[in-house]
């Protein structure tokens, strides 16, 4: 297979596993009992976990080991700056859509990375598609719960998650034609998303797992980060 088609076929794959996590979102209902509040807590938290991973994986290396400090320290900020503007603007309009902006800042970077090293490296491009997939599922689940509880319907919201993962491949193939050779300009898109991930997973993310008299759902987020440390072991 010609290797554009590889990136594309890869990155839309990946980019499916949240449209996958949104249908498995609205086919398990509503948690009534306890025990299924419970779980949905955990599954919050557990997405919070592989976001705190990409961040400290994948996101941040990169930047760490191509950027000045203070070109890292700016990226960074501005992310975490720029999403904290966003956040309280949308806030005020009556709506949380930290989950579906936590899943864009981290699938289309990462997706644009996978095109940057995937043709020098397909093993490594193939394996980091795997990576994002399996965060790709959990934060799918975790966007569509918030989008349903804004009031819009499931068949918009799985539209909207089909639409995202079209964003896969067009960042893929970006990163590969136009990004290969600039890694200075892909570190500091990662460092960006960085930032702005890890401000929404403590302004919101993380708030949502906590369960009053429950302690278990927040070991979700040590299963989440686990998972993306093993993902990074095999990655590299």
């Amino acid at each position: 297979m010609d290797i554009l088609a590889t990136i594309v076929t890869i990155a839309w794959l990946s980019g499916l596993c949240a449209f996958a996590g949104g249908l498995g979102a609205r086919f398990s209902g509503r948690a009534r009992t306890a025990t299924q509040q419970e779980l949905m807590h955990g599954i919050v938290a557990f997405g919070g976990g592989i976001l705190v991973a990409a961040v400290a994986f994948a996101l941040i290396p990169e930047g760490m080991e191509v950027l000045p400090p203070a070109g890292l320290a700016v990226a960074f900020l501005v992310g975490g700056g720029l999403f904290c503007v966003i956040d309280a603007y949308l806030e005020r309009r009556g709506g949380n859509w930290a989950q579906f902006m936590a899943l864009l800042m981290d699938f289309v970077p990462e997706a644009i990375s996978l095109g940057a090293v995937f043709g020098h490296d397909r093993r490594l491009g193939t394996l980091l598609a795997a990576f994002i997939g399996l965060q790709n599922l959990p934060e799918g689940f975790n966007a569509f719960r918030d989008m349903r509880h804004l009031g819009m319907s499931s068949r918009r919201i799985l539209l909207v998650l089909l639409a995202v993962s079209v964003l896969g491949p067009l960042a893929a193939v970006l990163g590969y034609l136009f990004l290969e050779d600039r890694p200075a300009l892909t570190a500091a898109i990662m460092a960006f998303a960085g930032g702005g991930i890890l401000y929404l997973v403590f302004q919101d993310i993380a708030p949502q797992s906590r369960m009053r008299n429950h302690w278990t759902p927040p070991l979700g987020a040590v299963m989440g980060f686990m998972i993306g440390m093993l993902g990074n072991v095999l990655v590299v």
